[in-house]
């Protein structure tokens, strides 16, 4: 059968063509008895609008971009995202768009930006300095950033992750610990504190603020940090490097429930009875959290509520020309069973 054009939709409603673009594109330039009458004979004649020709008419994708800042099969191997994804697409069936994944493309995140075929982008745990924003702004694209530093004129979309990271410390001090280590997000500056930024900074502040008030810091003998990938196999290395250090910790504080999991499972492996041996504390109250043995003990952020309040204020940004918000989502400590009281 030979493909139905616009041409032949024209011809059977007695309209011109423009008229049937008009019905597809912008029907508001047509009366509404006219665009119903136009859909139905293509509906009928078994028409559907070629999605690149209507970009081009359009200037919109209809698509949403989610910036990831790992392989598509890395990220969703963190339950982080498979959460965040799903209130970004609660918005998209709402508003009636789709979700574009992209990833980094060679290896670079810059160079995947102008690749995707979407309106605008939710950029996740990006710095402001990076060149992936800085080509944002030249090439005019909307975008909204999550876990990140941002300035006024920028959407953006945090928790407050200082406050989290210090219940979390807090915890782990009042039950009696002093020989700690930390699993921090990888930030590829090993060992360069004061050069960490965005949330690792945030939450690290946390830590140190709750350390400060039991007279420790983060290089008092006993306090140890570890960097490591926010995922399983990363809070496996991480106990690996942690267990090999010639003081041995009590508790572990990590970064994220996804590291904190692995490092469970690793200890589990080196027959450690938990917590008795060995205490955890997250962040992010993952589901999986809670079936961990003993359940873990983190720090909740509304990740699923973060993922759709970045969709809606994107939609809002390429809907309309208005200034830029900044919104800050509580946390709250979750106490489970995976922390010892030490005598």
């Amino acid at each position: 059968m030979a493909k139905v054009t616009i041409s032949h939709i024209a011809k059977e409603a007695g309209v011109s063509k423009t008229a049937v673009s008009f019905a597809f594109n912008d029907p508001s330039q047509l009366a509404p008895a006219t665009v119903r009458h136009i859909r139905d004979i293509a509906e009928r004649l078994g028409y559907t609008p070629d999605p690149i020709a209507r970009s081009m008419t359009t200037r919109r994708t209809n698509a949403l971009g989610l910036l990831l800042p790992q392989d598509i099969a890395t990220a969703l191997a963190n339950p982080f995202y498979t959460q965040f994804i799903r209130g970004i697409g609660k918005v998209c069936g709402r508003v009636g768009v789709t979700l574009m994944l992209v990833p980094p493309l060679w290896g670079s995140v810059l160079k995947a930006i102008p690749h995707a075929t979407v309106d605008g982008f939710v950029v996740v745990g990006l710095e402001v300095d990076r060149g992936e924003i800085q080509l944002l702004r030249r090439r005019d694209v909307p975008f909204v950033m999550v876990d990140s530093d941002t300035p006024a004129d920028i959407p953006s979309v945090n928790v407050d992750d200082r406050s989290g990271a210090r219940m979390a410390m807090e915890h782990v001090l009042a039950r009696g610990h002093r020989q700690i280590a930390i699993i921090a997000l990888d930030s590829g500056k090993a060992g360069q504190i004061e050069e960490y930024t965005g949330t690792l900074a945030a939450r690290l502040e946390g830590y140190r603020a709750a350390l400060a008030e039991y007279g420790l810091a983060l290089g008092s003998p006993g306090i140890q940090l570890v960097e490591a990938a926010s995922s399983w196999e990363g809070g496996q290395a991480a106990f690996e490097q942690i267990w090999r250090a010639e003081l041995r910790p009590t508790a572990i504080v990590a970064m994220s429930d996804i590291a904190a999991i692995g490092a469970i499972d690793a200890a589990r492996e080196h027959k450690l009875h938990l917590p008795r041996d060995l205490s955890f504390v997250g962040f992010d109250d993952l589901p999986e959290a809670r079936y961990t043995r003993p359940g873990l003990t983190t720090v909740r952020q509304p990740v699923e509520e973060k993922g759709a309040l970045a969709a809606e204020m994107l939609v809002a940004a390429l809907q309309q020309n208005a200034a830029a918000q900044h919104h800050m989502l509580p946390c709250e400590l979750v106490v489970r069973q995976s922390v010892a009281t030490l005598a």
